[in-house]
């Protein structure tokens, strides 16, 4: 592959990961809690599942859409990414992670009367959206990723059905939220979860440890798992 073409690769996963944590965590932000009419966890987790399905069709095609780290580190492990492009796809994921996480900032920033808060980072223990301690999260966020691997690597598979990879990663993101919110506010996803750490700082950034190993670790585990059940050769 030609710089050029690799480079391309690069753009994409930057900008696909800014709109995940734009679209994710600023619907958590800006919308879920809005009175009455807040779109709540259920609409949060909603936007999770929707910025990966509309990234994976747009392009799916240039870079494969992994938008997280965790998830190339997976595919490399099942035997679908090459290894040598890991550590700058998750260089352009982190950054484009923390572009998200800006432009979120400078729009929240905009309202009178504005606290950071929690910034919808990820947290344990009384940075839990509902108390759930370490072990808690660390079983939640390595299960989750160890799942949501599960359902890239086949939905992605040579023999998986043509055309509904991303709609069936979309889903499997959402339900995964939908689980996961009220223990750790959900990462399975460690660009996503440093981008936020960033800005609230002090405790985030304090724990921000758990939601770079536990999804790696799952990761991992699904990388050796889908290779052993249902092997295909190295692309």
């Amino acid at each position: 592959m030609n710089k050029t073409n690799f480079m391309k690769k690069l753009v994409a996963e930057f900008i696909g990961t800014m709109w995940l944590v734009l679209g994710g965590c600023g619907s958590a932000v800006l919308a879920a809690g809005y009175p009455e009419l807040g779109i709540g966890f259920v609409g949060v987790a909603m936007a999770f599942g929707l910025t990966v399905l509309t990234m994976a069709y747009a392009i799916g095609h240039i870079s494969g859409c992994h938008l997280n780290p965790a998830v190339t580190i997976g595919l490399t492990v099942g035997g679908r990414f090459d290894k040598k492009d890991v550590v700058p796809y998750i260089i352009a994921q982190v950054l484009g992670g923390i572009l998200g996480a800006g432009i979120l900032y400078l729009i929240a920033s905009g309202k009178a009367g504005f606290e950071l808060g929690g910034f919808a980072a990820n947290g344990y223990g009384e940075h839990s959206p509902d108390g759930y301690n370490m072990m808690s999260a660390l079983v939640t966020e390595i299960v989750m990723t160890f799942m949501f691997l599960m359902i890239i690597l086949g939905a992605t598979h040579s023999k998986a059905p043509k055309g509904f990879g991303g709609l069936a990663i979309g889903l499997g993101l959402t339900l995964i939220h939908l689980i996961s919110i009220p223990v750790t506010n959900t990462s399975v996803n460690p660009a996503r979860s440093t981008s936020q750490a960033l800005f609230v700082g002090d405790w985030a950034l304090s724990q921000l440890w758990l939601f770079w190993v536990a999804p790696i670790v799952g990761a991992i585990i699904a990388g050796v798992v889908y290779k052993f059940i249902s092997p295909e050769k190295t692309v």
